[in-house]
């Protein structure tokens, strides 16, 4: 596991704003303030609890990005068996490195038989 840092601001209203578009209050939810990164950063991908602590139950939300070098990018808002947010996970289409972080206005809900 990689260390562990504070949560940047950005990463904080885009969770803030998925909690949203699954329906929930972001206000009433424990949002980790720590968070570690997956691949080093390169995709964006955090951690927000322990795997070992509580597996992965489903995904609150899956949106969709277009990243500034055009290519489509799939967010998931996923939370454990303890109904704690697990992670928010970045796919870029072609695995390259995240550009440009996205913004509550540059994201849409993705249709779940969308194929990206």
């Amino acid at each position: 596991m990689n260390e562990r840092r504070t949560i940047r601001e950005q990463e904080m209203t885009l969770v803030r704003h998925l909690l949203t578009l699954a329906g929930k209050n972001p206000d009433e939810i424990n949002i980790p303030t720590q968070v570690e990164e997956y691949e080093g950063g390169k995709m964006g991908s955090i951690n927000f609890t322990d795997f070992d602590k509580a597996p992965y139950l489903n995904d609150l939300v899956q949106v969709k990005y277009i990243d500034s070098d055009g290519t489509p990018v799939v967010i998931t808002l996923t939370q454990n068996t303890e109904n704690e947010i697990l992670d928010m996970d970045f796919w870029k289409k072609d695995f390259s490195k995240l550009l440009l972080y996205p913004t509550p206005e540059t994201v849409a809900v993705k249709d779940p038989n969308e194929m990206i």
